[in-house]
């Protein structure tokens, strides 16, 4: 029954690579239709990036909480 909780907490790792993959490539389209708003786009991209590798850590740090406190 821990195994589980243990999973889900890693699930987070699976969804942020997901997530980063997909907004990476929503960026890319964005600055192919309009190159001169590049700078602002790439931006909020490393923001939001940053945003969703704190939870995949999150996630992380909570599943080694999970493992070595049993």
């Amino acid at each position: 029954m821990e195994y589980i909780g243990i999973s889900l907490a890693l699930l987070s790792c699976a969804t942020a690579a997901l997530a980063m993959g997909h907004a990476t490539g929503k960026a890319l389209d964005a600055v192919a239709r309009q190159p001169e708003s590049s700078g602002k786009i790439n931006s909020l991209l490393l923001l939001g990036m940053a945003l969703i590798e704190s939870a995949a850590i999150y996630g992380f740090v909570v599943a080694l909480i999970l493992i070595f406190t049993r």
